[in-house]
């Protein structure tokens, strides 16, 4: 141990590596430091560290102390004893220490009265014992009758309670025992017809080390010794009788062939032991079991096979560590986190989450903007309001500090220090927040601020990144202004703020820092109160922001496609957390792993109902499954939570139980990962997720998901599929069910059929056809008369209904028919007319009272197809035809607006066995001769039914000819058909590259001799078109002869084109 002082407390640097290193082999340290830099090696593991404090250099005293300090009370020291075993090669600086003790070199001393220092490590042969077992033990034999016991042995453990010995006397005087209770070293003595003797020696025995047992038992007196300690043996003197028996058992007692009645009701020891002396006599347990005159269950023979499970810690956040032989177990009191690595943290995010969980009042909350991350939760106050939370922050510049004295060269610092929370916790709460701001304001006396727009500024703050910031309150970023060069009201109209007037009066520029990437604040700089009479004043409120950020962080994947995020670095623990939404049966969430991918996590929806969590962290591949009761791709929002530690891994959805998977006893898990976090999609987008995503945290850390929107990549901001973006949107009240890379319409609730629901099913029925839709086949019972008051809007209730809607189109040219009829166990009915004239009415009969509406007095028996919408709510019915204004009419106050139990619907002609109205047997005659289609009265549709049945016994009966018929429907213009809807889409076709094609040096020469062959054929053009290059030539027309004259047809047009042009002379022909 290296002697040095020590400048500052805060200086102080410790390494911790290796455990167990009392084994008896031989382990290799090492120690090496350059400047602040320090490694520590023991055998293969190392620990690196930057040294705390300022300093480079160590102020050392000039001495070394191998095996233990010299001089006591040495400043520094730790309180450890001397070392006691062997040490070899020791080297300092490249000195060899122990070459120069040997050679008694003058630099070496030993301390006085030292024994002879041997200069050779003698090794004891050991053959420890590893009881590892719910059984186990072992049985030595003893001297019988001998009236002194004497047995001493090593043990360690971690174990809390544990039988170490149990011996039973002859002649039936009786038991001892010792056991392990509590930390220490129990001994019970039981003898017939007396009080059972007990007493307790040693402290904290479970620790893990060796410690040594000395028992000697004679009559009336038992002595006990812990750790050779003889200052300090436990004596207990009573009357009883010693008389040794002949078995001796450690560590446990038989289950069964329990024939030396070993009897205790300690649990079984686990740890090792080894020294067992009986009568001072070492036990040979080779030579014991060799022959045979011992027996033992569940042992280790040779080795002891301890283990540490607390170094390095498993507990996070300072989780104090305990443990037993194959587990431990993390004390998370105090510490502001639970779980069983203390890694869950106890509080909510913000004042926002308290809101959201029922907490109305304000007052002082405790925080973890983080969650489970490294950062400390603090204490803030959430002032609660009804839609809202505000999470304040104070600090120590609330109130105002004078300035005077700086400049720019040497300007007033003005750190600000956040009460309860350090500078990372503040800025966790920021960057996470909705919003935030602060308040600001400088107050001046002849002392200028931003100085704008003439120079740079005099004063300045600087927020998050450690950036200066030239802007004040209620400003923007990037502008060099105060809030009253925003609003054009400075004092000084030359100026952006009131200060930089310089004016010797006090003004002041003040507002609210509302950039949030900004905030918060962390120092003021002041930098022009050095002149005379110069002052400045500021102040800065509290940090107040709301919100969280990160829960509604939403995007949206509509095409095969992943996102990249850094590496993922859990350590020993991880935790991940979001929320999500998709109509897919599967898809990988996210995906990290190392460069060869052995050592993964991944997160995936595996089917409707099934999630899971797959990972391989160093003992091969691994699931949790959580199978939920109802499907998780209902396009809604489920919150999905998984956690991994040492201990196991569990899965949960919503808030449904955990789905656990334990791991055996171990000490740490793998997660080194290399690749970057893919969240959407694994390696190579292979099974990739279609749905929405939001609130993504790793490890309590929010990723920003909606930083990596690519439209074209398929990443879309917020929650929006392809039914908001729809190229051809559902028709006639078809609902879109969203498939976020395509969609499809659902028409089960409308008359209409297709993918967009824009076909129209019709029928034709010829004079005297009719069809009835049973909506019931019996009358209600009397206990549903008032089921309407449950949910009056209900329509598949059946009766008592006060609402209708009716929709349909029909083109005749016949009259009169009953287009439509609904008709009821009571004597209520719904009825549109198409009288004699061609004119349309509507007819309810509700009670005992018959209501009559005109819906048009024209001639619609023309031949052309006509749209009828009814919709009736109570007293109020609203009635359109075609694309005419609606008309609104009303049913008399105090009368009936109950349609009791609706029984059949009848489409072209009314056949009711019961009697029916007169006005409607006055126009049911001979019925429609005609087309209707899109029928439909609220969910019912019967001619969908009965031309799209999709169940075996429809409740629709047709009488007569009744044919299906689109009744002159234009066809719509249809939108592209998505892929994944087309069922003739057979996948997309790549052309295939054959690898015999030739090489790109022939294909480079091929090339070349082609642009070879297209310059010599663009030469050869030239040379034709410019082969007369240079001569004169004439454009004038050849004599024509004409067949019946000798005079050429020529002359005369040559004469009288000659007499307009110029004359030339030519030359003679001779010539």
């Amino acid at each position: 141990m290296k002697k040095g002082t020590i400048q500052e407390v805060e200086g102080l640097t410790t390494l911790t590596v290796g455990n167990l290193l009392d084994d008896q082999h031989w382990h290799y340290v090492t120690i090496k430091r350059n400047g602040r830099q320090v490694s520590l090696t023991v055998d293969s593991q190392t620990e690196s560290a930057v040294c705390n404090g300022d300093f480079i250099h160590l102020d050392l005293d000039t001495q070394v102390y191998v095996g233990g300090e010299i001089e006591p009370n040495m400043p520094y020291m730790p309180e450890k004893t001397n070392f006691r075993g062997c040490l070899e090669n020791v080297f300092y600086n490249g000195m060899n220490l122990i070459d120069m003790a040997q050679r008694k070199a003058p630099e070496i001393r030993f301390p006085h009265r030292q024994k002879t220092v041997q200069y050779a490590c003698q090794d004891f042969p050991l053959k420890p014992l590893s009881f590892v077992g719910p059984n186990n033990y072992l049985q030595v034999p003893g001297m019988l009758r001998k009236p002194r016991m004497a047995v001493k042995f090593k043990f360690r453990s971690w174990d809390y309670i544990g039988l170490l010995m149990f011996t039973r006397f002859a002649d039936d005087f009786g038991s001892l025992e010792l056991g392990l209770s509590e930390g220490q070293v129990n001994i019970s003595l039981m003898q017939p017809g007396k009080k059972k003797l007990q007493f307790a020696a040693g402290f904290r025995l479970n620790d893990g080390f060796w410690h040594t047992v000395d028992l000697v038992a004679r009559d009336n007196s038992v002595t006990v010794t812990i750790d050779d300690d003889e200052g300090s043996p436990i004596k207990i003197t009573s009357i009883f009788t010693v008389r040794t028996g002949d078995s001796y058992f450690f560590g446990g007692c038989p289950k069964t062939n329990n024939t030396d009645k070993c009897e205790t009701k300690l649990n079984a020891f686990h740890g090792c032991m080894q020294h067992i002396f009986i009568d001072n006599k070492l036990v040979d347990v080779d030579i014991v079991l060799q022959r045979g005159w011992g027996r033992y269950s569940d042992l280790l023979l040779g080795t002891c096979s301890i283990t540490d499970r607390c170094i390095p810690n498993p507990c996070e956040h300072e989780g104090r560590c305990t443990q037993s032989w194959d587990d431990f177990m993390c004390m998370c009191e105090n510490t502001g986190y639970k779980g069983e690595v203390c890694h869950m943290s106890v509080y909510k995010e913000s004042c926002e989450a308290y809101r959201l969980n029922g907490k109305f009042y304000s007052g002082n909350y405790t925080i973890d903007p983080d969650l489970h991350g490294p950062l400390r939760p603090f204490s803030v106050y959430c002032k609660m309001k009804e839609a809202k939370a505000w999470t304040i922050v104070r600090h120590d510049r609330v109130d105002n500090t004078n300035v005077t004295g700086s400049s720019s060269d040497q300007p007033y610092l003005g750190d600000v220090t956040y009460y309860n929370a350090t500078w990372a916790e503040v800025t966790a709460l920021a960057r996470t927040s909705e919003y935030c701001e602060q308040w600001i304001e400088y107050s001046c006396y002849k002392s200028r601020l931003l100085n704008a727009p003439s120079a740079r500024p005099f004063s300045y703050w600087v927020g998050r990144h450690d950036e200066r910031q030239e802007y004040w309150g209620s400003s923007f970023p990037g502008i060099q202004k105060c809030a009253c060069g925003i609003n054009q009201n400075c004092t000084d109209p030359k100026f952006h703020c009131n200060c930089d007037a310089d004016y010797e009066q006090w003004y002041s520029d003040r507002g609210w820092l509302n950039f949030r990437d900004h905030l918060p604040v962390r120092r003021i700089i002041i930098g022009d109160t050095n002149r005379t009479e110069s002052e400045a004043q500021f102040n800065l409120g509290p940090l107040r922001c709301y919100g969280d950020r990160s829960t509604w962080n939403t995007v949206a994947f509509t095409k095969p496609t992943y996102m990249e995020f850094p590496t993922f670095r859990p350590g020993n623990a991880a935790d991940i957390s979001f929320h999500f939404k998709t109509t897919a049966d599967h898809g990988v969430f996210l995906e990290n792993s190392d460069e060869h991918h052995r050592c993964f996590i991944r997160m995936e929806l595996n089917s409707t109902t099934d999630l899971l969590f797959v990972f391989m962290v160093g003992d091969g591949i691994i699931n949790v499954t959580l199978r939920s009761p109802e499907p998780l791709n209902d396009d809604e929002w489920h919150w999905v939570q998984a956690e991994i530690n040492v201990k196991g891994a569990r899965l949960r959805v919503d808030y449904q139980p955990w789905a656990v998977r334990r791991f055996p006893g171990q000490t740490y898990v793998t997660m080194t990962f290399t690749q970057p976090l893919l969240v959407g999609a694994a390696k190579y987008k292979l099974r990739a997720y279609l749905g929405c995503l939001r609130g993504l945290r790793m490890n309590g850390v929010p990723l920003d998901l909606e930083e990596k929107v690519n439209e074209q990549e398929g990443i879309r901001l917020c929650c929006t599929g392809q039914c908001l973006n729809a190229s051809l949107p559902c028709r006639n009240g078809g609902r879109c069910i969203e498939g976020y890379a395509s969609y499809y319409c659902d028409c089960n609730n409308t008359a209409f059929d297709g993918y967009y629901c824009h076909k129209d099913i019709g029928a034709y029925f010829e004079a005297g056809s009719w069809l009835r839709y049973d909506i019931r086949r019996e009358a209600i019972s009397k206990e549903a008369v008032w089921a309407n008051w449950v949910d009056p809007r209900n329509f598949s209730l059946g009766f008592n209904q006060t609402s209708e809607e009716i929709e349909f189109s029909f083109s005749t040219t016949q009259t009169p028919a009953v287009l439509l009829y609904v008709g009821s166990f009571a004597r209520d009915y719904v009825a549109v007319i198409l009288k004699k004239d061609g004119s349309l009415d509507l007819r309810y009969r509700l009670g005992l009272f018959t209501h009559k509406f005109q819906v048009s007095p024209s001639n619609l028996a023309d031949g052309y197809p006509h749209f009828v919408n009814i919709t009736r709510h109570n007293y109020t019915i609203r009635i359109q035809l075609d694309y005419m204004d609606p008309i609104w009419e009303k049913i008399p106050l105090l009368q009936n607006v109950r349609f009791d139990s609706p029984k059949s619907m009848f489409l072209g002609r009314v056949m009711e066995v019961e009697d029916i109205d007169h006005e409607i047997q006055r126009h049911n005659s001979p019925g429609l001769d005609g087309c209707i289609s899109g029928v439909r009265y609220n969910i019912y549709a019967p001619l969908k039914t009965y031309f799209r049945p999709n169940e075996t016994d429809p409740p629709v009966t047709v009488q007569g000819y009744v044919v299906e018929s689109n009744c002159g429907a234009y066809p719509p213009i249809q939108g592209l058909v998505p892929p994944e809807a087309d069922p003739w889409y057979t996948g997309l076709e790549f052309e295939y590259i054959h690898d015999d094609l030739p090489s790109a040096p022939v294909l480079a020469l091929i090339a070349l001799l082609f642009l070879a062959l297209i310059c010599v054929v663009l030469y050869a053009i030239y040379l034709y078109l410019y082969r007369y290059k240079g001569s004169y030539h004439t454009n004038e027309p050849k004599i024509l002869e004409s067949p019946n004259s000798v005079r050429p047809l020529t002359d005369t047009l040559l004469r009288d084109k000659n007499s307009n042009l110029p004359q030339i002379q030519e030359e003679s022909r001779s010539e």
